[in-house]
């Protein structure tokens, strides 16, 4: 299953059930999700990580 289709999947999900309140939670989490990938590697991690 690719990213898009599940992505595609998701927007179908919302849509279709009048769930539009989940768009926020979904995209939050997605940014706390590349923001630690991103910075696992960097000199800011540990910045990152006493967020949490």
């Amino acid at each position: 299953m690719s990213k898009a289709q599940v992505v595609s999947e998701l927007w179908q999900f919302m849509k279709e059930n009048k769930k539009y309140w989940l768009a926020p939670i979904v995209i939050t989490l997605v940014v706390f999700g590349v923001l630690l990938v991103l910075a696992k590697g960097s000199a800011i991690a540990p910045f990152i990580y006493t967020l949490f």
